[in-house]
């Protein structure tokens, strides 16, 4: 199959398994087959599917992260020690393990199309990481803490393992109790790495964006949590963070001199 036969293909086995999508037909345009495909994908809920499709599925989203572009961290080099900037897009970097800033439900995002990393990262990996998510939740019981972490598999995307954590929302002022939820995520996500052997994790600039932490006080709480755990822990866990916006390149190449 082709990249156009394999889109297709899975638009069309997602229309037929929802009957309300049936009269929706297939776009002639590819930028807005992939924009259905990708809604598609968001808005289906954790249930099972057939393996002809998770084939199909896994060929395709490998190939398009592909035509992206892949970056391994091995190609970076360290700002400050095993601290590294990088800016890019997180699903394209070969690591250990990235971090999803996650929301409650830990579903991923159901808004279709969303700008979100959170988005982003179910939409790449398959809808393998919804499923074991959903796993992990009703395991749970409950909806996920702000300040733990949770640790999954990457299924299709180029790094082992990803990291999902739920960050505190600002309403209005930063308090001390924000700003240590913040800082309890990036712990969190380290001790966890830690205790699984991952030798290597990216972070996201957590709940900044669709969460309104402001962009420099997080970075500040990130790049000083990061360090003192390495320090106090003796780790030799790299640390990368991923920013995508310029504004916040230049936050955090500030911060690590």
């Amino acid at each position: 199959m082709t990249q156009s036969e394999r889109r297709i293909f899975l638009i069309n086995k997602l229309l037929r398994e929802q009957p309300q999508y049936k009269e929706i037909s297939v776009p002639k345009a590819e930028t807005e087959q992939k924009r259905l495909l990708r809604a598609l994908m968001n808005i289906r809920r954790p249930m099972p599917i057939g393996g002809d499709f998770l084939a199909v599925q896994d060929e395709y989203l490998k190939a398009e992260i592909k035509i992206k572009g892949i970056t391994d961290l091995s190609s970076l080099n360290p700002i400050s020690g095993d601290i590294y900037l990088w800016q890019g897009d997180i699903t394209t970097l070969r690591c250990g393990a990235i971090v999803n800033a996650a929301n409650s439900e830990m579903l991923g995002c159901f808004c279709p199309c969303h700008g979100c990393i959170d988005n982003a990262i179910h939409t790449f990996s398959g809808i393998q990481l919804r499923l074991e998510c959903a796993d992990i939740m009703q395991k749970q019981g409950c909806s996920e803490p702000v300040g733990k972490a949770k640790l999954t598999k990457a299924y299709n995307l180029p790094c082992k393992y990803i990291l999902h954590t739920v960050g505190p929302f600002i309403s209005g002022d930063v308090t001390r109790d924000d700003e240590e939820q913040l800082a309890s995520c990036y712990r969190s996500c380290l001790a966890l790495a830690e205790e699984k052997g991952i030798k290597s994790i990216a972070f996201c600039c957590i709940s900044t964006g669709e969460f309104h932490f402001p962009n420099r006080k997080a970075a500040e709480i990130a790049v000083r949590t990061a360090k003192a755990f390495k320090e106090n822990n003796h780790s030799r866990i790299k640390v990368i963070f991923n920013v995508f916006k310029d504004t916040d390149y230049e936050i955090y190449r500030e911060l690590l001199g």
